[in-house]
């Protein structure tokens, strides 16, 4: 298995991109914190089905906005599995408004869950790496809005270009800790944040049109690249982002 003790975080791990995540690490021989905010519920069964299927994975209340939640979680992993070896930065909203109607309050929120934990989730886990001595890897779940811009959402293509620099940055300055960070960068993905445009048959038939795949992607494909980044096959990968966007940057020129 790919993933054979390794021990794992996922922030916002019970839904979208970041459960399928944590049922491909679990499958990969993982053993994995499910950070979750809301829906316990969901987390229970997600927790259930890894145990289910022999892994091992126990979920944390978290709220990623606060450093002092960052650090509970990580030490969470140390607690239950003795180290870390991966954080998935994977928390994220949307606020669907343009530069005129964001208000303060949607800005900050949107900025403190999509930027601020996966800064200091970042320095969180980093400094567990080196505590350790044996290196590490964060994954930033970016989105192809960190270069390419999407009116009317204007505050999440902001936190996901901050996220591009600070992983660009991130990588550079932890690499001699051999400690490194990688985005990947989802384009439409078939989650619960898209759900406004999948029930929209227009909206939809408009969005396939402009990928070059035909389709939206399912978050399992998002998945898949997290665990073949995570397994140690692309190990010379740092500061760096990796695209999984069925060619829309390359075939529309927006949306």
């Amino acid at each position: 298995m790919l993933l054979e003790r390794t021990s794992m975080v996922v922030t916002g791990g019970n839904s979208g991109i970041g459960e399928a995540i944590v049922l491909a690490a679990a499958t990969e021989g993982a053993s994995i914190v499910i950070d979750y905010i809301n829906h316990p519920d969901e987390t229970a069964h997600l927790i259930a089905a890894v145990e289910a299927a022999g892994g091992h994975a126990t979920g944390v209340h978290a709220d990623v906005s606060k450093a002092d939640d960052l650090q509970k979680m990580i030490q969470a992993a140390v607690d239950q599995y003795g180290r870390l070896d991966v954080l998935v930065n994977n928390a994220g909203i949307e606020t669907r408004a343009s530069l005129l109607e964001t208000t303060e309050t949607e800005f900050d929120r949107v900025m403190s869950i999509n930027l601020k934990s996966a800064f200091f989730g970042t320095q969180t886990a980093a400094r567990q790496f080196i505590s350790q001595g044996t290196g590490g890897l964060v994954i930033n779940i970016s989105s192809v809005h960190e270069d390419w811009p999407m009116p009317g959402n204007i505050a999440y293509c902001v936190s996901k270009g901050g996220v591009r620099m600070l992983t660009r940055t991130a990588g550079v300055e932890l690499g001699p800790h051999d400690v490194r960070v990688i985005n990947v960068a989802p384009g439409a993905v078939e989650t619960p944040i898209n759900s406004t445009t999948m029930a929209d048959p227009s909206e939809m038939k408009a969005l396939d049109k402009a990928i070059p795949l035909g389709r939206m992607a399912k978050a399992s494909e998002i998945a898949d690249v997290v665990i073949f980044l995570a397994s140690g096959k692309a190990g010379y990968l740092t500061a760096t982002t990796v695209v999984i966007d069925g060619g829309i940057m390359q075939g529309s020129v927006g949306l």
